[in-house]
């Protein structure tokens, strides 16, 4: 679907029986539409490197994978849904008209109770971490394991492509930034040929496995139970990783509100449970996870900078890919 079509399915679309009204959010790579009750996650046609939603079919098969993988965490998944048309008119559902997308169904969860925004309330509590590190780590231990090698030079090229996004803070006049860039790609470099065969330790251990692969607070509601939501069904490389990289994402993203205690406190309560640190090796490496975690965001946020419709949203991706830069500083100073 094209955006002119996703706004008029989200004012005058049809699901059963009633019109759609629904608020329009957006990523670099989906639109979703939320209503007063449920939600519907629609799939841009895009191709990049790393995901290919560039045909219905892919789509189809895509929000398929998304109800299956997404259902070992959460109930709130409910089914895909045809997007149809007649005429004129768009329907979600249905058995009639012309199928031209689908749809990932959804129940409605409460905005203010998503962990990304409890945290810029400063409402995040020990309490909190403790329940959402006893439901991650009991998750993790009964994710299937994985046991594919460590590639050297496939760790490196990952961390290495932030290289990508020097010309995009050159344009925006922030050129500086290209030395921690320099410098985290020669720390990386060096890092990973060093520890190379722990990482394939660790992987002969157990510790890779098929778990969520974007557990940071934009994916999790705190609930009582926590519900975590959303992980990568587009590509099971971001998938099926080391446990540790799955829990550096959270822990540096409390870091990047400023929140370290409590990124200290869901380690040592996941460690409880599911304890990954198994030799002092391990610390180090956690925090190269964290450091390639901050990496991965400052590309997203280049990336969506690249999509920004105005100034103001330029800046806000702007001003985060700095911030994420900053990390990467941090960390390979530590």
């Amino acid at each position: 679907m094209k955006e002119s079509e996703i706004i008029l399915l989200a004012k005058d679309g049809i699901f059963q029986g009633k019109k759609v009204r629904g608020r329009i959010d957006e990523t670099h790579i989906s639109w979703v539409i939320l209503t007063r009750k449920v939600v519907f996650k629609i799939k841009k046609p895009v191709k990049h490197s790393f995901l290919d939603f560039s045909t219905l079919k892919l789509r189809n098969e895509r929000c398929n994978d998304e109800i299956i993988l997404n259902r070992r965490f959460t109930d709130i998944y409910r089914s895909v849904v045809p997007i149809r048309i007649i005429g004129s008119k768009y329907i979600i559902g249905g058995k009639k008209g012309r199928i031209i997308d689908y749809a990932v169904l959804m129940k409605r969860m409460a905005v203010t109770k998503r962990m990304d925004n409890v945290l810029k309330q400063g409402g995040v509590r020990n309490s909190n971490i403790i329940s959402l590190a006893s439901v991650v780590s009991s998750l993790h231990r009964t994710c299937k394991p994985i046991y594919s090698p460590f590639v050297l030079s496939e760790a490196r090229n990952l961390f290495n492509e932030i290289h990508g996004i020097e010309k995009f803070l050159i344009k925006n006049g922030e050129a500086e930034y290209r030395g921690i860039i320099a410098k985290s790609i020669q720390w990386s470099n060096t890092f990973l040929k060093h520890h190379q065969n722990r990482f394939q330790f660790r992987i002969d251990e157990g510790f890779k496995r098929d778990v969520h692969g974007d557990l940071h607070s934009g994916n999790i509601f705190l609930y009582r139970k926590p519900v975590i939501f959303d992980c990568i069904e587009f590509n099971k490389f971001f998938r099926q990783i080391d446990v540790l990289y799955e829990i550096a994402f959270l822990c540096m993203d409390l870091e990047a509100y400023n929140r370290g205690p409590l990124a200290n406190k869901f380690l040592s309560e996941y460690n409880k449970i599911f304890n990954c640190f198994k030799l002092k090796e391990d610390v180090i490496i956690f925090n190269y996870f964290k450091c390639l975690r901050a990496n991965i965001r400052a590309k997203v946020h280049a990336m969506s900078a690249t999509q920004a419709e105005n100034d103001i949203e330029l800046q806000f991706h702007l001003a985060e890919v700095k911030k994420y830069l900053g990390l990467m500083r941090d960390y390979i100073s530590a």
